[in-house]
């Protein structure tokens, strides 16, 4: 076997980091912190957002730190400013950030890769590295279409009276990192009455349960977290919880009701797509699955199964996907029966339902 090649770490290329935040204390200890760490270079720190427009065109810097609260223009204003006219890489850093707050999910639905809580009693070396890491990663990741810009799916809500059937289908949505900004440019663009929709997202129970609040808040259909039982119903959208359990959907009668599944993490994660993708299988004829953004293939098994069995399947293609790594290990199964920017996926779910299709 051959031995370790000890200068890899070293020929790995820089990440250029921008930090932005106005405290010169944190900025000290970030800059000192980060610079310690091999492959990484601090290239730049910011007051406030105005510098930090002015320092990307001059720095180019591979990632951000973005803290929320500064002067003249918040965090959170300027994330989605970015995201909009010059997508990259954005670690957010803010005591504002805490695990599961509505700051947390507000970044990560307008496109930050990752939050890390900024403690009020100050900055140790674990943090640091905590905060190390994921620089490095998020500077592997990749932006694609600025958030905001998918085109209208053509499908106008309709009236009670006039809901479509939707040829009684159901949608199964997994995702992972890059995953909140993605389900919900997607959700947005779904009609009032859409099909029943069940999605199993990588993330802490705590931020699932403010996301599931946040897609409630914005979003004309009902969303809520699929709790065990809960009949699918045209024009509701059901979160996965995580935690303790999966989820799936099960039959009931002449009902699909969610179902949660009490089983070891699959593919290091709770709640995974593989097992909500797996549970349909004996439904597959009318489920349209949908695979996002996300690192790793969960979901690729699932959804084989899926299409074996007569579903239609969807992934996110690689130009819009900030990770493309689940949508890639379904389209290396040859399993797609579209692969598709994330812009043209509500319409091709849309279209995949229309009882005038099915």
């Amino acid at each position: 076997m051959a031995p370790p090649d000890r200068g890899a770490e070293a020929r790995r290329p820089l990440v250029r980091v921008l930090i932005v935040d106005d405290q010169h204390t944190v900025q000290n200890l970030l800059r000192y912190g980060l610079n310690k760490v091999e492959g990484i270079e601090v290239v730049g720190v910011a007051d406030d957002p105005y510098m930090a427009r002015e320092l990307i065109k001059q720095l180019e810097p591979d990632v951000l730190t973005l803290d929320v609260e500064m002067p003249r223009m918040s965090g959170l204003e300027f994330l989605e400013r970015l995201m909009r006219l010059r997508p990259m890489p954005v670690v957010m850093f803010s005591s504002l950030t805490q695990t599961g707050s509505e700051h947390a999910i507000r970044a990560l639905s307008l496109g930050a890769v990752d939050v890390l809580p900024k403690p009020m009693g100050g900055i140790d070396d674990a943090l640091l590295d905590q905060l190390a890491r994921r620089v490095r990663a998020a500077a592997r990741f990749r932006r694609g279409s600025p958030r905001g810009t998918a085109p209208p799916t053509g499908l106008s809500p309709s009236s009670p009276a006039q809901m479509r059937r939707w040829n009684g289908r159901s949608v199964l949505i997994g995702a992972s990192t890059g995953g909140v900004a993605a389900v919900e440019t997607v959700l947005r663009a779904m009609p009032l009455d859409c099909p029943p929709i069940v999605i199993s997202q990588h993330m802490p129970p705590s931020f699932l349960v403010s996301f599931a609040k946040r897609l409630d808040d914005v979003l004309p259909q009902k969303v809520q977290l699929a709790g065990d039982g809960l009949e699918l119903k045209q024009g509701q959208i059901y979160l996965s919880p995580g935690g303790e359990a999966h989820t799936g959907i099960r039959r009931s009668g002449r009902q699909l009701r969610t179902a949660a599944i009490f089983a070891p993490k699959r593919n290091g994660h709770i709640p995974s797509v593989d097992e909500l993708f797996m549970s349909a299988r004996d439904y597959a004829e009318t489920v349209t699955a949908v695979l996002l953004t996300g690192i790793g293939k969960d979901g690729a098994e699932g959804m084989r199964m899926l299409k074996q069995n007569g579903a239609y399947c969807i992934g996110q293609d690689e130009a819009t996907s900030v990770v493309y790594g689940m949508p890639r290990a379904a389209a290396e199964l040859g399993i797609l029966d579209a692969q598709l920017p994330l812009g043209e996926i509500a319409k091709a779910i849309c279209s995949s339902c229309d009882a005038a299709h099915g």
